[in-house]
């Protein structure tokens, strides 16, 4: 079986080893390196090329929104789980711009942050739809830097559908009911539209949607 790949960015030791162990009880999850700053964790993103990547936002050296900013330059396609204590919507903003997948707050349980995790590897949402809508209200002016092209040059039919019924908060198996199609078959579709607009979540993909104007507030829940 191969196994979920993920970094821990935790200034905190015990709470860095107490997520180690958490994960490590998954049969299908592999810690495969731990950073406690910033600048660690890119480094180590570099060095051991997780699939996911646990971000704190308040760490020494560079912060988690720093961290995620580089990282995301580097490989647009690693996902980044922010574990965090703050909930204010600055650094939701913040962070989601940076290119991060999903976030969680601290009082989160163990469950759902294992949850969270399997959510945001298969194209699931991880923010919820109404801190989402809060914080894209403030992305909806196309952004300057993206290149100009439609949706209809860049997805598919079945691509635009998905990202829309994304749009909305419908989840994968939702999406699949709605489209009669199967739960594989909208993951694969999702996977298509995170590789041609170069992220690595349906959050990334939906703020890149509204940035190009192909998707509208009136779309979100």
């Amino acid at each position: 079986m191969d196994k979920i790949r993920i970094l821990l960015a935790e200034d905190h030791k015990v709470v860095r080893e107490g997520t180690r162990r958490l994960l490590e009880s998954q049969e299908d999850f592999e810690v495969v390196g731990e950073a406690s700053d910033g600048v660690e964790a890119v480094d180590l993103a570099k060095k051991c090329k997780p699939e996911i990547i646990i971000m704190d936002v308040s760490m020494p050296r560079l912060n988690g929104i720093e961290a995620t900013r580089q990282i995301k330059a580097l490989y647009p396609n690693m996902a980044i789980l922010v574990l965090t204590g703050y909930d204010n919507d600055e650094y939701v903003f913040a962070l989601l711009e940076a290119g991060a997948a999903g976030y969680l707050l601290k009082e989160s349980s163990g469950e759902e942050l294992i949850d969270a995790i399997r959510q945001v590897m298969t194209g699931e949402p991880v923010l919820h739809p109404k801190i989402m809508k809060k914080v894209l209200n403030r992305l909806r002016s196309p952004s300057e830097d993206l290149p100009v092209q439609s949706l209809g040059e860049v997805l598919s039919d079945r691509e635009k559908e998905v990202l829309r019924l994304a749009a909305k908060g419908m989840s994968n198996m939702e999406i699949a009911d709605s489209l009669t199609l199967s739960v594989r078959t909208v993951q694969t579709h999702l996977r298509s539209i995170f590789n041609k607009l170069g992220v690595g979540s349906r959050s990334e993909a939906i703020v890149y949607g509204l940035k190009k104007g192909w998707l509208t507030l009136e779309e979100l829940p």
